[in-house]
């Protein structure tokens, strides 16, 4: 029998069985005692958010591959603007830096707009450090990104192909699996799901 889990990964892990320099995803499910868990896909060491950990094969097999074309979204933060023309070129592909190809159609909304002064103190202190040597007034877009595929860095790489930098970046849900909101980072709990078509 296999077994799945819900885990909202918290800033600062990286998403691997071992590191040598960070925590790692799997440290939270030692207790356990399953060695052949593994994440489903991965985030990077300062993206939070959903992740989803299991011993079938087979479901992160499909959870992950290109093929299957898994919906993903995130909650962004970024320092600058998305004009209108912008978000069409998100939405439409952008050449990633060293790609070759533009990226798939993806999905924004905009959901706010503030300034790096009024959003500095809800973010990591390893990003508060990074950012602080910007413009206090300098304008910061907020919003969700939906992509289907998983190339590293992506959604970073996308908004800096659109002169943005993320200072935030949560995902939120895979598929129709989505996030449960009282899971504070670092809690996982398990799910019941049978493995996707």
């Amino acid at each position: 029998m296999y077994h799945y889990y819900m885990f909202n990964k918290p800033f600062g892990c990286v998403s691997a069985r071992k590191d040598d320099t960070y925590p790692t995803v799997m440290d939270y499910f030692k207790t356990l005692q399953n060695g052949n868990l593994s994440p489903v896909g991965s985030l990077d060491r300062a993206t939070e958010g959903l992740l989803l950990i299991t011993d079938d094969g087979v479901f992160n097999q499909k959870m992950t591959h290109p093929d299957y074309k898994k919906e993903k979204t995130y909650e962004f933060a970024a320092m600058g603007t998305l004009s209108e023309q912008d978000i069409y070129h998100l939405e439409h592909g952008v050449m990633l830096k060293g790609a070759s190809t533009l990226t798939a159609p993806a999905k924004v909304s905009i959901t706010g707009q503030t300034t790096l002064a009024e959003i500095l103190p809800t973010l990591h202190p390893e990003i508060r450090q990074a950012s602080c040597h910007n413009r206090p007034d300098h304008p910061v877009v907020i919003g969700r990104i939906t992509v289907t595929e998983g190339k590293k860095h992506q959604i970073r790489r996308m908004l800096k192909a659109v002169r943005c930098c993320i200072i935030s970046l949560k995902r939120i849900s895979i598929g129709d699996i989505t996030l449960d909101e009282s899971l504070k980072p670092g809690e996982w709990k398990e799910l019941t799901i049978p493995s996707p078509e």
